[in-house]
C-alpha cells in the first residue's frame, strides 16, 4: 500500500525556500524531497525535527530545510 506524505514549500521575500516534510519519518523524509532539492538549488541547512529519529513505525514527523535557487 503506498503511503503519502504532504510535502509544503514556504518561498520567502527573500526567495528563501523552506520545506517542510508532513508525514514522515527517517530516511522517507530526505528521500521525498531529494529529486525536488536537486531541481531547485543547493541545500544551505537542514532541521531534522525529533519525529526524523522515531523509526518508520511512526508517521507524524517533519523536516525543514532551506535551499537556495541555482
Amino acid at each position: 500500500m503506498a503511503e503519502y506524505q504532504k510535502i509544503e514549500y514556504r518561498i520567502g521575500k527573500d526567495g528563501k525556500i523552506t520545506e517542510t516534510v508532513i508525514n514522515g519519518s527517517g530516511v522517507s523524509c530526505t528521500n521525498a524531497t531529494s529529486g525536488i532539492e536537486g531541481a531547485l538549488g543547493e541545500v544551505e541547512s537542514q532541521e531534522l525535527l525529533p519525529e526524523y529519529y522515531e523509526g518508520e513505525e511512526n508517521f507524524t514527523g517533519t523536516e525543514q530545510q532551506s535551499l537556495k535557487q541555482k
